[in-house]
Protein backbone atom coordinates (compact mmCIF):
# COMPACT_ATOMS: atom_id res chain seq x y z
CA UNK A 1 0.00 0.00 0.00
CA UNK A 2 2.51 2.61 -1.15
CA UNK A 3 4.71 4.54 1.83
CA UNK A 4 1.35 5.11 3.79
CA UNK A 5 2.10 1.72 4.94
CA UNK A 6 4.98 1.97 6.60
CA UNK A 7 4.47 5.97 7.78
CA UNK A 8 0.63 5.05 9.72
CA UNK A 9 1.84 1.60 10.80
CA UNK A 10 1.52 2.25 14.67
CA UNK A 11 0.53 6.14 14.13
CA UNK A 12 -2.20 7.55 16.56
CA UNK A 13 -5.08 9.42 14.00
CA UNK A 14 -8.35 10.90 15.24
CA UNK A 15 -10.55 11.15 12.66
CA UNK A 16 -13.96 13.69 13.22
CA UNK A 17 -16.99 12.23 11.45
CA UNK A 18 -15.95 8.25 11.20
CA UNK A 19 -19.60 7.41 11.39
CA UNK A 20 -20.00 9.48 7.74
CA UNK A 21 -19.78 8.55 4.34
CA UNK A 22 -16.06 9.83 3.59
CA UNK A 23 -15.34 9.01 7.62
CA UNK A 24 -15.69 5.57 7.08
CA UNK A 25 -13.80 4.78 4.23
CA UNK A 26 -10.51 6.71 5.61
CA UNK A 27 -11.48 4.72 8.90
CA UNK A 28 -10.81 1.65 7.13
CA UNK A 29 -8.42 2.54 5.24
CA UNK A 30 -6.02 3.57 7.86
CA UNK A 31 -7.28 0.74 10.06
CA UNK A 32 -5.57 -1.23 6.69
CA UNK A 33 -2.49 0.78 6.99
CA UNK A 34 -1.67 -0.65 10.93
CA UNK A 35 -2.98 3.45 12.69
CA UNK A 36 -4.35 3.61 15.91
CA UNK A 37 -7.57 4.52 15.09
CA UNK A 38 -10.19 7.07 17.64
CA UNK A 39 -13.22 8.25 16.31
CA UNK A 40 -15.49 11.66 17.20
CA UNK A 41 -18.97 11.73 15.53
CA UNK A 42 -22.37 11.46 15.94
CA UNK A 43 -24.14 8.35 15.65
CA UNK A 44 -25.09 7.77 12.07
CA UNK A 45 -28.62 9.57 10.85
CA UNK A 46 -29.69 7.14 8.26
CA UNK A 47 -30.41 3.46 7.38
CA UNK A 48 -28.61 1.29 6.35
CA UNK A 49 -25.23 3.16 6.59
CA UNK A 50 -21.86 2.20 6.40
CA UNK A 51 -20.26 2.55 9.65
CA UNK A 52 -22.57 -0.06 10.83
CA UNK A 53 -22.63 -2.16 7.54
CA UNK A 54 -18.62 -2.38 7.32
CA UNK A 55 -18.06 -2.58 11.04
CA UNK A 56 -16.31 0.42 11.09
CA UNK A 57 -16.24 0.88 14.57
CA UNK A 58 -14.56 -2.48 14.57
CA UNK A 59 -10.66 -2.52 16.12
CA UNK A 60 -11.07 1.23 16.61
CA UNK A 61 -11.85 3.48 19.39
CA UNK A 62 -15.11 5.07 18.60
CA UNK A 63 -16.43 7.79 20.64
CA UNK A 64 -20.00 9.13 19.98
CA UNK A 65 -20.04 13.08 20.21
CA UNK A 66 -20.85 16.05 18.68
CA UNK A 67 -17.90 18.73 17.40
CA UNK A 68 -20.71 21.69 18.86
CA UNK A 69 -19.51 20.61 22.45
CA UNK A 70 -16.03 22.14 23.02
CA UNK A 71 -15.81 20.19 26.33
CA UNK A 72 -16.64 16.80 24.68
CA UNK A 73 -13.57 17.61 21.64
CA UNK A 74 -10.97 18.77 24.69
CA UNK A 75 -11.82 16.03 26.44
CA UNK A 76 -11.52 13.30 23.44
CA UNK A 77 -8.01 15.32 22.24
CA UNK A 78 -6.69 15.28 26.07
CA UNK A 79 -7.94 11.20 26.46
CA UNK A 80 -5.77 10.00 23.55
CA UNK A 81 -3.09 12.39 22.33
CA UNK A 82 -3.08 12.14 19.14
CA UNK A 83 -0.08 12.45 16.63
CA UNK A 84 -2.31 13.01 13.12
CA UNK A 85 -6.01 14.50 12.89
CA UNK A 86 -7.84 14.23 9.90
CA UNK A 87 -11.35 16.70 10.63
CA UNK A 88 -14.17 15.35 8.21
CA UNK A 89 -17.01 15.69 10.66
CA UNK A 90 -19.27 18.24 9.11
CA UNK A 91 -22.97 18.70 8.13
CA UNK A 92 -22.44 18.12 4.51
CA UNK A 93 -25.34 18.45 2.60
CA UNK A 94 -26.89 21.87 0.63
CA UNK A 95 -30.41 21.36 0.83
CA UNK A 96 -30.36 20.61 4.41
CA UNK A 97 -28.39 24.04 5.00
CA UNK A 98 -31.42 25.62 3.93
CA UNK A 99 -33.48 23.95 6.38
CA UNK A 100 -30.76 23.91 9.61
CA UNK A 101 -28.60 27.12 8.74
CA UNK A 102 -27.85 27.56 12.63
CA UNK A 103 -27.37 24.01 12.90
CA UNK A 104 -25.01 23.77 9.44
CA UNK A 105 -23.00 26.70 11.11
CA UNK A 106 -22.51 25.47 14.68
CA UNK A 107 -21.23 22.41 13.24
CA UNK A 108 -18.77 23.73 9.91
CA UNK A 109 -17.96 26.61 12.03
CA UNK A 110 -17.89 26.17 15.43
CA UNK A 111 -17.23 22.48 15.58
CA UNK A 112 -13.98 23.29 13.13
CA UNK A 113 -12.83 26.07 16.29
CA UNK A 114 -13.17 23.49 18.87
CA UNK A 115 -10.85 20.90 16.63
CA UNK A 116 -8.55 23.94 15.81
CA UNK A 117 -8.34 25.28 19.68
CA UNK A 118 -7.74 21.27 20.66
CA UNK A 119 -4.93 20.69 18.45
CA UNK A 120 -3.86 24.35 19.78
CA UNK A 121 -3.25 22.65 23.41
CA UNK A 122 -2.49 19.20 22.26
CA UNK A 123 1.49 19.05 21.78
CA UNK A 124 1.17 15.82 20.60
CA UNK A 125 -0.29 16.87 17.34
CA UNK A 126 1.87 17.11 14.31
CA UNK A 127 -0.34 17.35 11.78
CA UNK A 128 -4.04 18.72 10.58
CA UNK A 129 -5.65 18.28 7.83
CA UNK A 130 -9.03 20.11 8.05
CA UNK A 131 -11.53 18.90 4.67
CA UNK A 132 -14.16 21.86 3.53
CA UNK A 133 -15.45 21.50 0.54
CA UNK A 134 -15.10 22.57 -3.36
CA UNK A 135 -18.35 24.66 -2.61
CA UNK A 136 -16.50 26.67 -0.60
CA UNK A 137 -15.00 29.02 -3.10
CA UNK A 138 -16.94 32.25 -4.41
CA UNK A 139 -18.80 30.52 -7.30
CA UNK A 140 -18.99 33.05 -10.34
CA UNK A 141 -20.65 30.31 -12.79
CA UNK A 142 -17.79 30.54 -14.83
CA UNK A 143 -16.70 27.53 -17.12
CA UNK A 144 -12.96 27.72 -15.61
CA UNK A 145 -11.44 25.69 -12.77
CA UNK A 146 -11.29 27.23 -9.32
CA UNK A 147 -7.59 27.17 -8.37
CA UNK A 148 -6.65 27.35 -4.49
CA UNK A 149 -6.03 30.75 -3.89
CA UNK A 150 -9.07 31.88 -5.24
CA UNK A 151 -11.61 33.85 -3.00
CA UNK A 152 -13.49 31.78 -0.39
CA UNK A 153 -17.43 32.43 -0.30
CA UNK A 154 -20.77 30.74 -0.67
CA UNK A 155 -24.27 31.48 -1.83
CA UNK A 156 -26.19 28.71 0.06
CA UNK A 157 -25.33 28.11 4.08
CA UNK A 158 -23.19 25.28 3.51
CA UNK A 159 -21.36 26.31 1.16
CA UNK A 160 -20.52 29.77 3.21
CA UNK A 161 -19.93 27.36 6.35
CA UNK A 162 -17.25 25.97 4.41
CA UNK A 163 -15.32 28.72 3.29
CA UNK A 164 -15.78 30.25 6.95
CA UNK A 165 -14.08 27.13 7.78
CA UNK A 166 -11.23 27.82 5.49
CA UNK A 167 -10.85 31.40 6.81
CA UNK A 168 -11.07 30.24 10.64
CA UNK A 169 -8.43 27.56 9.64
CA UNK A 170 -5.77 29.93 7.90
CA UNK A 171 -6.41 32.27 11.25
CA UNK A 172 -5.54 29.96 13.15
CA UNK A 173 -2.38 28.86 11.30
CA UNK A 174 -1.16 32.43 11.18
CA UNK A 175 -1.91 33.08 14.70
CA UNK A 176 -0.99 30.25 17.00
CA UNK A 177 0.86 27.47 14.28
CA UNK A 178 3.44 28.85 12.64
CA UNK A 179 6.44 27.99 15.21
CA UNK A 180 8.68 25.51 14.78
CA UNK A 181 7.30 23.40 17.14
CA UNK A 182 3.85 23.53 16.51
CA UNK A 183 1.24 21.49 14.80
CA UNK A 184 1.34 22.26 10.81
CA UNK A 185 -2.27 23.02 9.62
CA UNK A 186 -3.60 22.14 6.05
CA UNK A 187 -7.18 22.47 4.45
CA UNK A 188 -8.11 20.19 1.68
CA UNK A 189 -11.56 20.86 -1.06
CA UNK A 190 -12.89 17.44 -2.81
CA UNK A 191 -15.10 17.31 -5.22
CA UNK A 192 -18.29 15.60 -5.48
CA UNK A 193 -17.55 11.64 -4.29
CA UNK A 194 -19.15 8.99 -5.15
CA UNK A 195 -18.93 5.13 -3.67
CA UNK A 196 -19.90 2.29 -2.03
CA UNK A 197 -21.87 2.81 1.36
CA UNK A 198 -23.57 6.86 0.83
CA UNK A 199 -27.32 6.80 1.47
CA UNK A 200 -27.35 10.46 2.23
CA UNK A 201 -30.39 12.57 1.73
CA UNK A 202 -30.65 14.61 -1.15
CA UNK A 203 -27.25 13.14 -3.08
CA UNK A 204 -27.32 11.92 -6.71
CA UNK A 205 -26.11 8.21 -5.96
CA UNK A 206 -28.11 7.67 -2.92
CA UNK A 207 -31.20 8.56 -4.54
CA UNK A 208 -30.56 6.67 -7.56
CA UNK A 209 -29.61 3.56 -5.55
CA UNK A 210 -32.75 4.10 -3.53
CA UNK A 211 -34.88 4.37 -6.42
CA UNK A 212 -33.20 0.86 -8.53
CA UNK A 213 -33.47 -1.32 -5.38
CA UNK A 214 -37.36 0.00 -4.60
CA UNK A 215 -37.60 -0.26 -8.32
CA UNK A 216 -39.06 3.45 -8.61
CA UNK A 217 -38.18 6.46 -10.91
CA UNK A 218 -35.51 8.85 -9.90
CA UNK A 219 -36.01 12.59 -9.92
CA UNK A 220 -33.47 14.60 -11.65
CA UNK A 221 -34.14 17.73 -10.44
CA UNK A 222 -30.82 19.76 -12.15
CA UNK A 223 -29.79 17.53 -14.93
CA UNK A 224 -27.72 20.25 -16.51
CA UNK A 225 -25.50 21.35 -13.31
CA UNK A 226 -21.68 20.20 -13.47
CA UNK A 227 -20.03 18.44 -10.85
CA UNK A 228 -16.59 17.01 -10.53
CA UNK A 229 -17.45 13.58 -10.11
CA UNK A 230 -14.64 11.04 -8.49
CA UNK A 231 -14.76 8.09 -6.33
CA UNK A 232 -14.20 8.89 -2.51
CA UNK A 233 -10.85 6.73 -2.26
CA UNK A 234 -9.27 9.57 -4.72
CA UNK A 235 -9.61 12.49 -2.22
CA UNK A 236 -8.84 10.45 1.08
CA UNK A 237 -5.49 9.72 -0.72
CA UNK A 238 -5.11 13.19 -1.15
CA UNK A 239 -5.81 13.90 2.39
CA UNK A 240 -3.56 10.87 4.08
CA UNK A 241 -0.88 11.89 1.53
CA UNK A 242 -1.02 15.27 2.90
CA UNK A 243 -1.13 14.76 6.73
CA UNK A 244 2.11 12.77 5.87
CA UNK A 245 4.21 15.84 4.22
CA UNK A 246 2.64 17.91 6.85
CA UNK A 247 4.02 15.87 9.41
CA UNK A 248 7.68 15.00 7.82
CA UNK A 249 8.34 18.80 5.85
CA UNK A 250 6.56 21.25 8.10
CA UNK A 251 5.25 24.25 7.17
CA UNK A 252 5.89 23.89 3.10
CA UNK A 253 2.61 22.01 2.62
CA UNK A 254 0.65 23.86 5.57
CA UNK A 255 -1.49 25.75 3.10
CA UNK A 256 -4.61 25.21 1.01
CA UNK A 257 -4.87 22.21 -1.33
CA UNK A 258 -7.53 20.78 -3.85
CA UNK A 259 -8.48 16.90 -5.03
CA UNK A 260 -10.54 16.92 -7.84
CA UNK A 261 -11.25 14.31 -10.73
CA UNK A 262 -9.42 14.56 -13.98
CA UNK A 263 -11.16 17.66 -16.64
CA UNK A 264 -13.07 15.12 -18.58
CA UNK A 265 -14.72 13.65 -15.64
CA UNK A 266 -16.49 17.24 -14.84
CA UNK A 267 -19.86 15.93 -16.26
CA UNK A 268 -23.80 16.96 -15.72
CA UNK A 269 -26.08 15.25 -13.63
CA UNK A 270 -27.91 14.06 -15.96
CA UNK A 271 -25.26 12.50 -17.76
CA UNK A 272 -23.94 10.98 -14.49
CA UNK A 273 -27.09 9.28 -13.56
CA UNK A 274 -27.45 8.17 -17.25
CA UNK A 275 -24.34 6.43 -16.88
CA UNK A 276 -25.18 5.16 -13.52
CA UNK A 277 -27.99 3.17 -14.72
CA UNK A 278 -26.62 2.03 -17.61
CA UNK A 279 -23.76 0.93 -15.57
CA UNK A 280 -26.00 -0.91 -13.33
CA UNK A 281 -27.98 -2.32 -15.94
CA UNK A 282 -31.37 -1.13 -13.80
CA UNK A 283 -33.15 1.95 -13.04
CA UNK A 284 -35.61 4.47 -14.36
CA UNK A 285 -34.86 8.47 -14.40
CA UNK A 286 -37.07 11.00 -14.41
CA UNK A 287 -36.15 14.48 -15.56
CA UNK A 288 -38.29 17.63 -13.28
CA UNK A 289 -36.94 20.28 -13.11
CA UNK A 290 -37.77 22.70 -10.12
CA UNK A 291 -37.73 26.21 -10.63
CA UNK A 292 -39.15 26.73 -6.78
CA UNK A 293 -35.92 24.87 -5.54
CA UNK A 294 -33.13 26.79 -3.58
CA UNK A 295 -30.00 28.00 -5.12
CA UNK A 296 -27.29 25.51 -6.18
CA UNK A 297 -24.46 26.67 -8.05
CA UNK A 298 -24.62 25.71 -12.27
CA UNK A 299 -21.17 24.86 -12.68
CA UNK A 300 -18.23 23.95 -10.54
CA UNK A 301 -14.85 22.73 -11.94
CA UNK A 302 -11.12 22.57 -9.27
CA UNK A 303 -8.10 22.79 -10.61
CA UNK A 304 -5.45 20.11 -9.51
CA UNK A 305 -2.16 21.40 -11.07
CA UNK A 306 -0.75 22.43 -7.57
CA UNK A 307 -1.40 18.73 -5.86
CA UNK A 308 -0.03 17.31 -9.38
CA UNK A 309 2.87 19.32 -9.10
CA UNK A 310 4.10 19.30 -5.35
CA UNK A 311 2.25 16.38 -3.66
CA UNK A 312 2.95 14.32 -6.64
CA UNK A 313 -1.12 13.67 -6.80
CA UNK A 314 -3.29 12.82 -9.69
CA UNK A 315 -6.64 10.92 -10.03
CA UNK A 316 -6.00 7.20 -10.72
CA UNK A 317 -9.85 6.24 -11.35
CA UNK A 318 -11.49 7.75 -14.45
CA UNK A 319 -15.13 8.34 -13.88
CA UNK A 320 -16.68 5.21 -15.43
CA UNK A 321 -14.21 3.20 -13.46
CA UNK A 322 -15.27 5.00 -10.54
CA UNK A 323 -19.22 4.48 -11.04
CA UNK A 324 -18.32 0.48 -12.31
CA UNK A 325 -16.66 0.45 -8.33
CA UNK A 326 -19.63 1.99 -7.14
CA UNK A 327 -22.31 -0.22 -8.47
CA UNK A 328 -20.84 -3.42 -7.77
CA UNK A 329 -20.57 -2.05 -4.32
CA UNK A 330 -23.81 -1.40 -3.64
CA UNK A 331 -25.31 -4.60 -5.99
CA UNK A 332 -23.21 -6.44 -3.75
CA UNK A 333 -24.57 -5.20 -0.60
CA UNK A 334 -28.33 -5.56 -1.82
CA UNK A 335 -27.57 -9.53 -2.50
CA UNK A 336 -25.54 -9.64 0.66
CA UNK A 337 -25.56 -6.65 3.78
CA UNK A 338 -22.75 -8.82 5.45
CA UNK A 339 -20.50 -8.46 2.53
CA UNK A 340 -19.95 -4.26 3.15
CA UNK A 341 -16.84 -4.79 5.50
CA UNK A 342 -15.12 -7.23 3.32
CA UNK A 343 -15.73 -4.63 -0.11
CA UNK A 344 -15.08 -2.20 1.36
CA UNK A 345 -11.32 -3.33 2.09
CA UNK A 346 -11.14 -5.21 -1.28
CA UNK A 347 -11.64 -1.81 -3.61
CA UNK A 348 -9.28 -0.26 -0.49
CA UNK A 349 -7.04 -2.55 -1.48
CA UNK A 350 -7.36 -2.58 -5.20
CA UNK A 351 -7.11 0.89 -5.36
CA UNK A 352 -4.33 1.38 -3.52
CA UNK A 353 -2.45 -1.22 -6.42
CA UNK A 354 -3.49 1.33 -8.72
CA UNK A 355 -3.18 4.04 -7.41
CA UNK A 356 0.09 4.05 -5.41
CA UNK A 357 2.07 0.62 -7.63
Amino acid sequence: MSSFSSFYRGKKVLVTGHTGFKGGWLVSWLKLLGAQVIGLALPPDTQPNLFEAACIGRDMTSVFGDVRDQDIVSRVFHQHSPEIVLHNAAQPLVRRSYREPVATYATNVMGTVHVLDAVRQTPAVRALVVVTSDKAYENREWFWPYREEDVMGGHDPYSSSKGCAELVSAAYRNSFFSGPDTARIATARAGNVIGGGDWSEDRLVPDLVRGISSGKPVVIRRPDSIRPWQHVLEPLRGYLLLAQRLHASGSEYAEAWNFGPREADAISVGELAARFVSTWNSGELKIEPDPSAPHEAQFLRLSTAKARARLDWKPALDLDRAIAWTTKWYQAYYRDPGSAAANTQEQIQHYSQVACP
